[in-house]
């Protein structure tokens, strides 16, 4: 079933791949495998709480789990359940302090929650893990922006030019920051 199920996935059957997840439930209601697939099926599919469920049974199976406790927080996260999806990417983290996507989750949820000072912390831990991922060192600079530091944001700026010039380039544009060494703010 695993097999067929891989083998639906990549012909994109999603549909039927669903349905053999929800035969391998039937026969084993505990298994991750079949859990974590199906909740990521349903998730690319938009249907979130449904998502969610699955997740949450896979953690009430497996607790030590980080990429479930991940992804539900990422789910809670899109649906404005900003404490609870704190909560999880929290817990991804306590189980995989490496999970880079987890810190990035995390630092989205706090800039959410206007905690500023946390998500800088949060959103460093994620360039350190990843440093060539524009996506932390974007919104870091945007935290930089919105806590009054421009020479931050021009320094990731900088930064960016490097290896994401198009970012870079983007964050000049939105923040009116100028990152060639030639100006600035």
């Amino acid at each position: 079933m695993k097999w067929r199920s891989q083998t639906l996935l990549v012909a994109g059957r999603q549909r039927r791949a669903l349905e053999t997840f929800d035969e391998m439930l039937a026969l084993w209601p505990d298994d991750a495998y079949a859990l974590a697939s199906r909740a990521h099926v349903l998730a690319q599919s938009g249907q979130a709480d449904a998502a969610m469920a699955d997740f949450r049974r896979l953690i009430d199976v497996q607790p030590e789990h980080a990429h479930a406790w991940f992804n539900l927080g990422f789910l809670l996260e899109q649906q404005d359940s900003l404490d609870e999806a704190e909560h999880a990417f929290r817990n991804a983290l306590h189980l995989e302090p490496k999970l880079d996507r987890a810190w990035y989750g995390l630092g989205l949820t706090l800039i959410r929650q206007h905690r500023y000072d946390e998500a800088v912390a949060a959103l460093k831990r994620n360039t350190e893990l990843q440093p060539m991922s524009p996506h932390g060192w974007y919104q870091l600079a945007r935290v930089h922006v919105d806590r009054q530091q421009p020479e931050e944001a021009v320094k990731i700026i900088r930064h960016l030019q490097g290896f994401e010039p198009k970012v870079a380039a983007q964050l000049e544009r939105e923040t009116g920051l100028l990152g060639s060494p030639a100006g600035g703010h």
